[in-house]
């Protein structure tokens, strides 16, 4: 499966959370694209909408295995997609912002 590592992402990387609301609302990457993985096969189209064409999407969730799942199925679809290896817990372990939907400081449940 593609993976990156978190400190290989730019600050203008294409980001798809897949985490659920409530792990949304505690903390997120700013300007990431939030699709729950409970939603996203009906939200679908929201994604492509938002990514960029000919863009790559890095999915993210807390640890990587929601995001592997997605990732697995955007492949599928034709679509560059990499895993974001260790997810939002090593986002924010190596200081990478977590924000609210406030712009205040957030966490990672």
């Amino acid at each position: 499966m593609p993976t990156v590592e978190v400190g290989d992402l730019k600050d203008d990387d294409f980001l798809l959370d897949v985490r659920e609301d409530d792990e949304w609302q505690a903390g997120h990457a700013e300007g990431a694209l939030h699709i729950p993985i409970s939603a996203f096969v009906a939200r679908y189209g929201e994604l492509t909408e938002a990514a960029p064409q000919d863009g790559r999407v890095h999915v993210i969730c807390r640890s990587g295995g929601r995001s592997a799942q997605v990732t697995m199925y955007l492949v599928q679809q034709g679509i560059d997609a990499v895993n974001v290896d260790g997810g939002m817990q090593i986002w924010a372990a190596t200081g990478r912002p977590v924000v609210t939907d406030e712009g205040n400081p957030g966490a990672v449940l």
